[in-house]
């Protein structure tokens, strides 16, 4: 398209994703241009190591260890952080927007921790701060949120938001297999870090809910003040369990407006059988979305990888370049610039249905001690399972609740941790039946 726009493009950080950024701008330049009118062209690429083979094939005058060629570069109207952690990228973006550049950005965490400040910096310049490809991947969720949705009160957002976790579980349940085995070889295959906590510690995906949060609810919020429950060591008997209950098992993200304010839990989660989230496994992710207007709406696909986050990353690209084309930059969503103070629903006040797994002694009365105490504080039970004793001094009982308030569910597990026919630390876990 010989009258599409020029507009220049820098990256940090030629890693996996951004590798994969630079293979679909240099491929799909063509059909970009046709397809928006503008060419987002590729001026300069920075990374500390310029050498290694990264399967694509670029104009080694591209190529600098200076971060700094790329933000002072006059022909680079977009940066994008590709360099992922808090220090370095937070300065390179800042950088970045007080130079009057735009930036794209894929940095989740950066955004959770150091968001306010970000948006701050891109709106006190004029200038765009895009960040699709923070939150699950491929998949155009925030776009979805910001543009497709914006008539919307946005009531709930439930998603599967980290394809380790969904891997792990997946495999576990498909082929009976230990946490510890599926991790390892989780690893091996490249799906989960050598270091994991952030993963299976349910951290990244504390991270996007937290960004989801601040565009579905206009509200600032802190990772402190989210409840964060991950997977590790996670028991394959639970899934069992929950099975014969008609449940599944996800690493959930749950995010709702309670009285004006955001609640939002990051938790083993029992999903209904038959229900399209249950049924999202391997390393995919999803995130339905209810509106008070759209009603329930579905977003599914790769999560992360090298061409799904590419895909979104140029996406935004796309968008940016649009916009400085036809000088509307600074179009930093409405729901980001106009945040509201934090108002977050205290956890311990909401109520949700429970699934516990206690382990008791093999004894006359030992149920009805327990029964006891979740009566004693406001909880009712829907159903139960007791298990035969299988080596060991303590039978599994497993508890599905009705809805109960949080504080009186966990004074109720430390009476009962604190009973003498209580053996090891119960297993909780939330149920979600409305999703």
């Amino acid at each position: 398209m010989n009258d599409s726009v020029e507009i220049g493009v820098g990256i940090l950080g030629f890693g996996t994703v951004g590798a994969g950024v630079v293979h679909t701008l240099l491929q799909k330049g063509d059909l970009i241009a046709q397809r928006s009118g503008v060419r987002p062209v590729l001026r300069r690429i920075a990374d500390l190591d310029i050498t290694s083979d990264r399967g694509v094939h670029v104009d080694p005058g591209l190529l600098t260890t200076r971060a700094d060629e790329v933000l002072d570069d006059p022909t680079v109207d977009i940066v994008v952080e590709l360099v992922g952690g808090l220090t370095a990228a937070k300065q390179f973006i800042l950088k970045a927007l007080n130079n009057g550049k735009a930036v794209v950005t894929a940095n989740k965490a950066l955004l959770a921790e150091d968001g306010h400040e970000i948006f701050a910096a891109a709106e006190a310049n004029g200038v765009d701060l895009y960040f699709e490809a923070s939150v699950a991947g491929g998949i155009p969720v925030i776009k979805a949120l910001r543009e497709g949705l914006v008539a919307n009160r946005i009531d709930r957002i439930y998603g599967i938001l980290n394809g380790t976790c969904n891997y792990i579980l997946t495999r576990m349940e498909q082929e009976d297999l230990p946490f510890d085995q599926v991790l390892r070889e989780a690893q091996l295959a490249g799906y989960a870090e050598a270091e994991p906590g952030l993963d299976i510690d349910g951290l990244d995906t504390a991270h996007k809910a937290v960004l989801l949060a601040s565009i579905a609810f206009g509200r600032e919020v802190r990772m402190e003040d989210l409840f964060i429950q991950g997977i590790r060591d996670f028991d394959p008997a639970d899934i069992g369990y929950a099975a014969e209950l008609g449940y599944r098992i996800k690493l959930l993200a749950v995010l709702k407006e309670v009285h004006g304010s955001a609640m939002i839990r990051v938790q083993p989660t029992l999903l209904p059988h038959g229900h399209m989230l249950a049924e999202v496994n391997g390393v995919f992710n999803a995130v339905m979305v209810i509106g008070d207007v759209a009603g329930p709406t579905l977003y599914y696909g790769a999560g992360a990888g090298r061409f799904p986050t590419a895909s979104a990353v140029v996406a935004d690209i796309v968008e940016v370049a649009r916009n400085l084309s036809l000088d509307a930059g600074g179009r930093l969503p409405a729901q980001i610039r106009h945040l509201d103070p934090p108002a977050v629903f205290p956890v311990q006040d909401s109520r949700a249905r429970h699934y516990l797994r206690l382990g008791l002694l093999d004894q006359p009365g030992a149920l009805a001690q327990v029964t006891g105490v979740l009566s004693k504080h406001h909880i009712n039970i829907s159903a139960m399972l007791q298990k035969d004793q299988i080596g060991g001094a303590y039978l599994p009982v497993v508890i599905l609740t009705h809805e109960a308030q949080e504080r009186d569910l966990v004074a109720a597990l430390g009476e009962i941790t604190a009973l003498e026919v209580s053996g090891p630390p119960p297993v909780r876990m939330m149920v979600e039946d409305r999703v």
